[in-house]
């Protein structure tokens, strides 16, 4: 029991099922099946923009792109539309594989430049804002996209499509990380980059891969996001970038890389949803929610977040 408890990727999902628990005691209807799912489908948002996230930390780098690249996609879908393409599907591809050469430019230039990641991100996030700005001039765009409008607010066999793109999403990661080839390269590059490279891992193609994906998973979120919300504007992504970082780190990803999981990743996605939650029903001013927020995000990382000494 000892053992469990001091395992960081537990210690996530106890907190998330004893917050529910509490919960459910103090406010009866926040345990309601119904209220539970719609915490699932805002967790799934970011949720999927730390599938990337996850990737990129664990081989020892960071994404500071991709609430920019959501918003981007947001924003971009609907110029992309046509009537000739009435199921909507053509944009939503087209949309998906400009949002991943975006992050394949980051990996890329991570390679070539071998400029830090966090830098180098910034960067692309600064220049996609701008653009951004020029593209939809600070206004909401909206959609009538069918593929994108059942995404954020379809079911499937009774379950939300944002919730089963998660799980597709999840699997996809999982995989990745515990069954491939590029996952030892990306435990071995955030363990010990100078070493990896010295035994033959292939750097540049785990680089580049690993962020292209997070360019995907940020661009995905986004459809996501324009399908519930119905339009998208500037801003849109915002709230996820430091959502996906804190998720990450919450689900016991070291953020100098080399050591986490997804599984870890998905109970802190789910635990911010909550605290959020429950600072809502709290009815707090927005100065005392955002300072709730932090206190609470912080005391959790204290917890389970820590990076072990040597």
């Amino acid at each position: 029991m000892s053992a469990l408890l001091r395992h960081r990727v537990t210690l996530g999902w106890l907190v998330v099922v004893a917050l529910w628990v509490a919960a459910g005691l103090l406010k009866p209807g926040f345990a309601k099946i119904g209220h539970l799912r719609y915490l699932l489908e805002l967790a799934s948002i970011t949720g999927i923009v730390a599938a990337g996230q996850t990737l990129v930390v664990i081989g020892g780098g960071i994404d500071l792109s991709a609430a920019a690249i959501i918003t981007f996609a947001a924003i971009i879908l609907p110029l992309l539309t046509f009537p000739f393409d009435p199921s909507g599907m053509g944009a939503a591809l087209m949309t998906l594989a400009i949002t991943t050469a975006i992050g394949a430019l980051n990996g890329l230039g991570v390679v070539l430049l071998r400029v830090h990641p966090l830098i180098l991100t910034l960067a692309t996030a600064t220049i996609l804002q701008g653009a951004l700005i020029l593209i939809a001039g600070g206004s909401a765009v909206s959609t009538v996209n069918p593929a994108v409008t059942f995404l954020g607010n379809g079911d499937l066999f009774g379950l939300p499509m944002t919730i089963v793109t998660w799980l597709l999403v999840a699997a996809a990661t999982l995989f990745v990380l515990h069954g491939t080839v590029l996952g030892s390269w990306l435990f071995a590059l955030g363990t010990n980059d100078r070493a990896a490279r010295l035994a033959g891992v292939g750097a540049g193609q785990a680089i580049l891969a690993v962020h292209a994906a997070s360019g995907f998973c940020a661009g995905l979120a986004g459809l996501l996001l324009l399908g519930m919300n119905r339009q998208g504007y500037v801003g849109i992504g915002e709230p996820y970038l430091l959502g996906s970082i804190a998720a990450v780190v919450l689900g016991g990803t070291s953020i100098l890389g080399g050591r986490g999981t997804y599984l870890g990743t998905i109970a802190g996605s789910i635990l911010l949803v909550t605290i959020t939650a429950l600072i809502t029903v709290v009815n707090a001013s927005p100065g005392w929610r955002a300072i709730l927020f932090g206190g609470l995000i912080l005391g959790l990382l204290l917890i389970s977040g820590r990076e072990r000494s040597g």
